[in-house]
């Protein structure tokens, strides 16, 4: 009897599956592919968003926010290269390319970047500089919507979806130019 107590003990105390986030485009730790590269600033590449799906989301998401950010970027703060917030907790999945204009999902929006728009922009480090990372992330958050501005920085959108959220999923890939 002592051991089957014991053993409910342990699962009980075992923890769930972890969020998680993957792609077919991102491998996480390598470099980039030509189609997540920025167009512009020097930068030649397709400026395509990759695909990303997520699962084993947490209990109580009731809306997810996506980020893509270089913490490398010379700039003293990283660089955002895509936010997307107010996704709805039914959305598991983003196709590629919808970085690129194409219809987000009804009610989600898609936060200015540091190139100054919205939408997804590819990676760009400086010619010379060590590679930089690319870190995406999938927030699962406790709100359904993020109260910002509609012209809110990266960073107030950062500071909202920490505020609100319960756990995060990420990949990081690596890109940089000689």
């Amino acid at each position: 009897m002592r051991s089957l107590i014991a053993l409910t003990a342990l699962l009980v105390t075992l923890p769930s599956a972890a969020f998680e986030l993957k792609s077919p485009d991102v491998q996480p730790g390598r470099p980039l592919a030509e189609a997540q590269v920025f167009e512009g600033f020097g930068c030649h590449g397709g400026n395509l968003s990759p695909a990303l799906a997520w699962d084993k989301v947490p209990a109580g998401t009731r809306s997810f926010a996506l980020t893509v950010y270089d913490p490398d970027a010379p700039t003293g703060s990283g660089w955002w290269h895509w936010v997307v917030y107010n996704l709805p907790a039914t959305t598991h999945a983003l196709p590629r390319g919808i970085g690129k204009g194409a219809q987000l999902p009804a009610g989600a929006l898609s936060g200015r970047t540091d190139f100054g728009g919205t939408g997804f922009g590819g990676a760009c480090p400086p010619v010379g500089d060590k590679p930089h990372r690319y870190i995406f992330t999938v927030h699962a958050l406790k709100v359904e919507k993020l109260d910002v501005p509609a012209d809110a920085s990266p960073a107030l959108i950062g500071f909202a979806i920490n505020a609100n959220r319960i756990a995060k999923a990420s990949l990081t890939a690596t890109y940089g130019r000689n």
